[in-house]
C-alpha cells in the first residue's frame, strides 16, 4: 500500500489553525483516502529543510503568519506574481524542487469586490506582511489608490501611522483592510487603532481576520453603519485554489 500523500501548513504561533481543519474535514466528506493534513508551527523559517527531510512525502504546504516572505529563499522558483509582490502563501513539491504560488490574491480579490461599490475609491492597508503584498497587488489590478498604515513610519516616509490618521483621510478612503492579526481570537478585544468615530456608512470594511466572525474592528465599523466583510471565504477560496494547485 503506497504511502499517504501529506498536506500541511507553516507558521507560527499555530494555535488556530484554519487549514488544518478545513483540509481534514474535506478529506473526509470527499472520501479522499490518500492524503492527510498536519500543522508544522515553526518560529525560525530555516527549519522548513529539516521538515523536508523527515517528511518525504510531503506534496506541498501553505504559509501563514510570519513566514510568507521569509520563504522565499527556500524556493527553487515562484509565479510572477509572487516576484512581484514578494510574498509566496502556496508551496508545490515534485521531485524535491519547491515551486511558490499566492493564492491569497484569488482569495482576497473574488471575497472583496462582491461589496465593493462605486464609491469606494481609496483604500487604507493596515499592516505590511505578506498578505498585506496581496492586497496591494489586488488592489493595483483593480485600479484603486491606496497606503500603508503601520505603526512606525519606513524610512522612506512612504506610509502613514494610526497617529496621522484624521477626518480628510478618513472622508477620503472609504476602503479600509486589516491586513494584522489584532482582534484574532483569543485576543478578542483588541482592534487596529483607527478613529472609528470618523466612519460612517460610505466606509467598507474588510478584515483578513475570520476568527471571531465579526471582529471589534468590524463591529466598531458597523456600528457606524459602514460595509463590513471578515476574512473566511477568502480562506475557503484560497484553500480550495491550493488544493488545485497540489494536483
Amino acid at each position: 500500500m503506497a504511502e499517504k500523500r501529506l498536506f500541511g501548513i507553516i507558521g507560527f504561533p499555530l494555535t488556530h489553525s484554519f487549514s488544518e481543519r478545513y483540509f481534514n474535514n474535506k478529506f473526509e466528506t470527499e472520501r479522499i483516502q490518500d492524503a492527510y493534513f498536519k500543522p508544522f508551527s515553526i518560529e525560525k523559517v530555516e527549519t522548513i529543510k529539516e521538515i523536508l527531510a523527515l517528511n518525504p512525502n510531503l506534496n506541498g504546504f501553505a504559509i501563514t503568519i510570519p513566514h510568507k516572505k521569509s520563504i522565499l529563499p527556500f524556493l527553487n522558483e515562484y509565479t510572477e506574481d509572487v516576484k512581484k509582490m514578494g510574498a509566496c502563501n502556496c508551496v508545490r513539491i515534485r521531485e524535491g524542487k519547491l515551486t511558490g504560488f499566492n493564492t491569497d490574491v484569488i482569495g482576497f480579490e473574488q471575497s472583496f469586490i462582491k461589496k465593493l461599490q462605486p464609491l469606494h475609491k481609496n483604500a487604507l492597508i493596515l499592516g505590511s506582511g505578506g498578505a498585506a503584498a496581496a492586497v496591494e497587488f489586488v488592489l493595483q489590478k483593480l485600479g484603486i489608490h491606496y497606503q500603508f498604515v503601520s505603526r512606525n513610519k519606513n524610512s522612506d516616509d512612504s506610509n502613514l501611522v494610526y497617529e496621522e490618521l484624521n477626518e480628510e483621510i478618513l472622508t477620503n478612503s472609504t476602503i479600509i483592510i486589516n491586513t494584522t492579526p489584532l482582534g484574532t481570537f483569543p485576543k478578542v478585544d483588541e482592534a487596529p487603532a483607527i478613529p472609528y468615530h470618523l466612519l460612517n456608512t460610505n466606509h467598507y470594511l474588510f478584515d483578513l481576520v475570520y476568527n471571531p466572525a465579526e471582529t471589534k474592528f468590524l463591529r466598531l465599523g458597523k456600528e457606524k453603519g459602514a460595509t463590513i466583510e471578515n476574512g473566511y471565504e477568502m480562506l475557503v477560496i484560497q484553500a480550495e485554489a491550493n488544493w488545485k494547485l497540489w494536483q
